[in-house]
């Protein structure tokens, strides 16, 4: 039979705040936190955290290839951050692209507040639009990499940010807006709506 190995935890221990759970590793100063069995964290005595599963949740990746637009459904209501990241995004067109967000009643495609511009070679540019948060394009064999993020403030506001290179250019973009209901999915597609996407690859990671 196989030893017991001693632990021990002590409740409304004398802590900073007063009181709390304290729970003592063992003669390895390993620390593990289970369930039916299954390490799900590890505390070595260095400190260090070790998850079992990534924090982070990727989606599958979509080709961006052909159609107007891509969506990614069924994000949980618990999401405080979404991360949408562009592999050699192109389309046939110099329509602006637009990453708009919404909820279990649809997209959402008024009341952004965003702006994105451009660098290239010393020239500038920039654009608004109240229709989604903006990436600049400007051309249409442009191939976009790089990420743009959309976090939670508080209730249903968000707001977003991202750089993405489009050789020679850099753009960069931020903004905000206040959905109706909880977040729950993630539209890809471009101010006109009618340009199509020609080239790469769009995910998402979420958290």
């Amino acid at each position: 039979m196989g030893g017991i190995v001693a632990m021990s935890s002590t409740i409304n221990a004398s802590t900073a705040s007063g009181g709390g759970v304290i729970t003592t590793a063992d003669a390895s100063g390993i620390l593990q936190l289970q369930t039916a069995g299954v390490t799900g964290l590890t505390i070595d005595a260095s400190q260090n955290v070790t998850f079992a599963k990534s924090i982070l949740t990727s989606a599958t990746a979509q080709a961006s290839t052909s159609g107007t637009s891509i969506d990614f459904t069924g994000i949980p209501s618990w999401v405080k951050r979404i991360t949408v990241m562009f592999n050699g995004v192109s389309t046939n067109g110099t329509s602006n692209l637009l990453v708009q967000i919404g909820d279990d009643g649809g997209i959402e495609v008024t009341g952004y507040l965003s702006t994105s511009g451009y660098v290239n070679a010393g020239s500038q540019n920039t654009a608004d639009s109240t229709a989604g948060f903006l990436i600049w394009n400007g051309v249409a064999s442009n191939a976009l990499n790089g990420a743009f993020r959309v976090c939670k403030v508080s209730g249903n506001s968000y707001v977003g940010d991202g750089t993405v290179s489009a050789s020679p250019s850099f753009v960069s973009g931020s903004g905000s807006k206040t959905l109706s209901g909880t977040l729950d999915r993630i539209r890809i597609t471009t101010v006109n709506g009618t340009d199509a996407f020609d080239a790469g690859s769009i995910n998402i990671i979420y958290e």
